[in-house]
């Protein structure tokens, strides 16, 4: 499904010189820019990725959502229609990056999010589930969205990504995103999206102890701080009266229904 409007994949890596031959390989060919932000690599990622076809910046500064930015930076001067994000450790299904970006050409949703479907027990960490369980049911309980997942690989639009002016340097970048995107009354899909174990490597977060405390602590510590932004705002966290609409039928999602099958899930603007 080729567009016509210029996409851009962001890929934040640190030692992923094994796994990225292969996931470059899987990037779709509806997507016109892949910039590999190579963030404080001693392994050679920054050059394999480069050797490979993408266009690759250093930075020096560490955390997840430090890279992102520094990706953002980097395509300011010439932006694209849409911009997604993905791991660089294999995991995230690279070859479906066009069913998620298929809800946002065909202009269903402003904000398209991968619920990963795990091939393997493998691929997510019981601490991994106990903690993507755990934020999404506060972002329920605050915002009464039902996210079912916080996972890395999404997709929006540029316009509607740089409306949430994103400011977390590290774990707390996706879930500070999709609170922003309620926030901000986008459109949002999730779309299911098999994933896998890591093709290599070792993680920097699921697989240590002091990683899987650290970005809890601070997921938590995002969702804290946004709940008490709006309640000084508003006086009050409301809770969105949100419906969903697949295939354009109205239809309330029950509380902990999973999605049925690739058809994404819109959060109407109203």
């Amino acid at each position: 499904m080729p567009s016509d409007r210029p996409i851009a994949l962001i890929i934040p890596a640190r030692n992923e010189a094994e796994s990225l031959p292969q996931v470059l390989r899987d990037i779709p060919t509806l997507i016109d820019r892949v910039i590999v932000v190579d963030n404080g690599s001693s392994d050679g990622s920054g050059e394999v990725a480069r050797s490979l076809g993408a266009e690759v910046i250093r930075e020096e500064r560490p955390g997840y959502g430090q890279a992102c930015l520094a990706g953002l930076a980097h395509l300011q001067s010439n932006p694209p229609s849409f911009v997604a994000f993905a791991d660089a450790d294999g995991s995230d299904n690279h070859a479906r990056l066009s069913d998620l970006l298929a809800p946002l050409l065909e202009d269903r949703c402003d904000f398209s999010l991968a619920n990963r479907q795990p091939t393997t027990p493998q691929a997510l960490t019981p601490q991994q589930r106990f903690g993507n369980w755990l934020a999404t049911r506060l972002i329920r309980l605050l915002w009464g969205y039902n996210f079912h997942d916080l996972g890395p690989m999404r997709a929006l639009r540029w316009e509607s990504l740089t409306a949430l002016h994103m400011q977390d340097e590290d774990f707390g970048w996706t879930v500070e995103m999709q609170i922003k995107a309620l926030q901000h009354n986008l459109r949002i899909c999730e779309v299911p999206i098999p994933y896998r174990p890591r093709m290599a490597g070792q993680s920097k977060i699921s697989r240590t102890v002091n990683g899987v405390v650290r970005a809890g602590s601070k997921i938590l510590w995002v969702v804290g701080r946004e709940g008490w932004r709006q309640r000084r705002i508003a006086g009050a966290i409301p809770k969105t009266n949100y419906k969903n609409h697949p295939k354009g039928n109205e239809r309330r999602q029950p509380d902990d229904a999973a999605p049925e099958s690739a058809e994404p899930h819109a959060r109407s603007r109203g």
